[in-house]
């Protein structure tokens, strides 16, 4: 995708500066971790160093095409999105808060991606050019076709710098379903990254584009954050348990309540016949049963069905949203550093 854009660095654009900044910013907030924030400090660098050398005469020892630059973010993001769209959803770590006053349910997501990157650097060469042959290329490449592209592409050698970029997901939702909310973040993610791939066409027009394209990067992307909290924050909470029954937060694969019909979403309204008031009377009644067990149960569609579930080795399968959590059994959140709730979690288990 990068060869067919015609996305070429210069030996000299400092290109490889942006994966380390992203690296000191992932000490500052995981999420900082994303090229469209390094992207942005990198282009500003330049921008200052050339405006600076354009004043004092003097070479600029980064130089870096914001165009490019600002291209390959964008493409990058709506790679990611891609990514978040179709892979989000795995390893989602199902959790508890108390919102309104109630407990719900809901999924943390902590997704990375490694992605292998091959980035073009146009290298200057004296070489004699005699005895050699073109290469035919296609009318239409590049796509993002400048007299400076064509330029360096007749006068240097183009060297094919293989990296790993690191992409990352980290949200966590209440109020949507578990493989639904990726699907939201991974639309936004590439309108966002296909808004900035356009925006980044500004830069041939001076310094003022490249500033614009500079600045829409990160301030873009905290938008779109801000878009989707938003679009979280108005949502109505799915996994609540309350008078009416206990909400279904999870299930798992092949067990005796997935196979007898029982889905995320899904609301204990009765077990054995008795009204369920909390979660309590459901883990009684497999306690203490040994043969099948009839549940009441409310479809997350609204239809009312009554289940048959027989427990395997005293377990149905199910992970509920409880009623009350005793306070010594609570963890704080940190939003930012999951291992370590996840460690706790092991601790306390």
């Amino acid at each position: 995708m990068l060869s067919s854009l015609g996305i070429i660095f210069n030996e000299n654009s400092g290109i490889e500066i942006m994966f380390m900044i992203s690296i000191l910013l992932l000490f500052v907030k995981k999420r900082f971790i994303c090229f469209s924030y390094s992207g942005a400090i990198l282009g500003a660098i330049s921008i200052f160093i050339s405006l600076l050398s354009s004043y004092t005469n003097t070479q600029a020892y980064i130089n870096i095409n914001i165009l490019s630059l600002m291209t390959f973010v964008g493409l990058m993001h709506i790679v990611e999105g891609f990514l978040v769209l179709f892979d989000g959803s795995r390893g989602a770590i199902p959790v508890f808060s108390n919102k309104d006053n109630k407990i719900v349910g809901g999924f943390a997501y902590n997704r990375y991606w490694a992605l292998p990157v091959a980035i073009f650097i146009a290298i200057s060469s004296n070489l004699s050019t005699a005895g050699t042959s073109s290469v035919s290329t296609p009318d239409w490449w590049p796509i993002i076709n400048r007299p400076e592209t064509l330029l360096i592409l007749s006068s240097a050698i183009i060297a094919s710098i293989p990296l790993y970029g690191v992409v990352g997901y980290n949200s966590v939702s209440f109020t949507k379903d578990k493989v639904k909310k990726p699907i939201y973040s991974g639309i936004g993610i590439i309108v966002y990254g296909a808004l900035l791939t356009l925006i980044a066409q500004l830069s041939q027009f001076g310094i003022i584009g490249q500033i614009v394209v500079v600045v829409f990067a990160p301030l873009g992307h905290e938008l779109m954050i801000r878009i989707q909290n938003k679009i979280e924050n108005s949502g109505k909470y799915i996994y609540v348990t309350d008078d009416s029954g206990v909400a279904v937060l999870e299930v798992a694969p092949n067990s005796p309540a997935y196979e007898s019909g029982v889905r995320r979403g899904d609301k204990i309204l009765e077990v054995n016949k008795n009204k369920v008031i909390s979660e309590v009377e459901i883990f009684q009644a497999v306690r203490e049963s040994f043969s099948e067990i009839s549940f009441k149960i409310k479809k997350i569609s609204g239809e009312i069905v009554d289940l048959n579930i027989i427990p395997k080795n005293k377990r149905v399968g199910m992970l509920l949203v409880p009623r009350m959590v005793k306070a010594e059994d609570a963890l704080s959140v940190d939003n930012e550093n999951f291992k370590k709730i996840l460690e706790e979690m092991k601790r306390k288990r």
